[in-house]
């Protein structure tokens, strides 16, 4: 369990922190991953080629999957009982709980089973804006709502990475692995091999990527969706992908939150919106008592590449974000002195546990950076706001 167990085991780095038992959590926010989903268009790109056939899937591209459903109620079930301190009743009173997604299908649908999960047989509202508007919290380049500058995001990436091709050259054994898994003949690379570039998007609210990276990323990702899915060892990279493999080839699609998440510029920007509502929900005095958030995997490794920490769980490479993985913000009180604190969590299933559909999840705690644990409400705000950029003025 993640309450007052985990709560006992974390250090007092000073005499001014408060005693373990003292604090009483108040809010909760989760920013969350989608379950299981079945490939994107053009995830695998066109002229990709593999030795067999893609196995097929259940439902329509991108949609989330009844086996990526059951996942999501797990992962209610186990925050259900590690947030009864908040005193929430069985069936939700108005207003105590919020669910908002994006508008895909994917979130619509993972925001659904995860309130089946979390309150069984209660009627729990998500909600989420018409699937012709594009939601700022989770899209917010898209919908242009920050005054995002795409030649000051690709020097930041650069700086980071050292540039596309340095990008790729560093990645090259594990594209070489991916070579293998897909398994092709007759000479030439199985995945796409174009060159590495880095440019502003036509409409100027964005970047593109073009070259190794991106084709390969989409198609390791694809590959884990298989086994995160639970078919069959045959079926999972042709038999050629066991989950260690898997595993590996994750780091492919974790290098694309380098280049679209994890800059200091990108971070501030695609984590702005959502980390203002993150900050409304910890500060208002009227803000529900838990507040999700289910989006996609560039939210929660944005707003973790704000924050400067990286998220690890079993099976998935470092910042590869596990379906369902969420970065968990609580606010405590000091019942003695009323002083407020924020503590961290990366919550996640193993890889192997969203397979068998094993109720095993982690709640791994997350060490903020300059900021002692548990870390005053006032200095993370300080440091969040600091961090993501202001919206814009259109």
């Amino acid at each position: 369990m993640l309450g007052p167990a985990v709560l006992a085991g974390l250090p007092m780095t000073a005499s001014a922190r408060p005693a373990p038992n003292r604090l009483d959590l108040e809010r909760v926010v989760i920013v969350m991953r989608h379950g299981v989903r079945a490939p994107l268009s053009g995830e695998v790109p066109a002229n990709t080629r593999t030795a067999r056939r893609w196995p097929k899937w259940s439902v329509p591209e991108g949609h989330l999957t009844s086996h990526g459903a059951a996942a999501m109620r797990l992962l209610a079930r186990y925050d259900r009982r590690w947030l009864a301190p908040l005193g929430i009743a069985r069936c939700p009173a108005a207003g105590a709980v919020r669910i908002w997604t994006n508008t895909a299908e994917r979130t619509i649908a993972s925001g659904k089973a995860y309130a089946e999960g979390f309150a069984p047989g209660c009627t729990m509202s998500v909600g989420h804006l018409a699937d012709d508007r594009t939601d700022p919290i989770f899209e917010p380049l898209r919908a242009a709502a920050t005054a995002f500058d795409p030649k000051q995001a690709i020097a930041s990436i650069d700086h980071v990475t050292g540039g596309m091709d340095a990008l790729v050259a560093r990645h090259r054994p594990t594209i070489a692995l991916l070579e293998r898994v897909l398994g092709c003949s007759g000479g030439g690379a199985c995945s796409p091999a174009g060159p590495a570039t880095l440019t502003p998007s036509a409409d100027g609210h964005g970047i593109d990527l073009t070259g190794p990276i991106r084709d390969t990323s989409g198609i390791a990702q694809v590959l884990l969706l298989q086994e995160a899915e639970g078919m069959s060892r045959a079926d999972v990279g042709w038999g050629r992908a066991d989950p260690a493999t898997i595993a590996r080839l994750g780091a492919l699609h974790a290098a694309l939150f380098d280049v679209f998440t994890r800059a200091p510029y990108m971070a501030a920007h695609q984590a702005a919106v959502l980390g203002h509502r993150i900050l409304d929900t910890l500060t208002a005095p009227d803000a529900p008592r838990l507040d999700i958030l289910v989006g996609h995997d560039t939210n929660v490794t944005a707003l973790a590449a704000a924050l400067h920490v990286d998220l690890d769980a079993p099976g998935f490479a470092r910042n590869d974000v596990a379906p369902g993985g969420a970065i968990v913000i609580e606010r405590l009180r000091d019942r003695r002195s009323g002083a407020r604190f924020v503590r961290l969590f990366y919550r996640a299933q193993p890889l192997a546990a969203i397979r068998a559909l094993r109720p095993d999840v982690l709640a791994t705690p997350i060490a903020i950076p300059n900021c002692a644990a548990p870390c005053p409400l006032n200095q993370f705000v300080d440091l969040l706001r600091s961090r993501i950029a202001a919206p814009s003025a259109r």
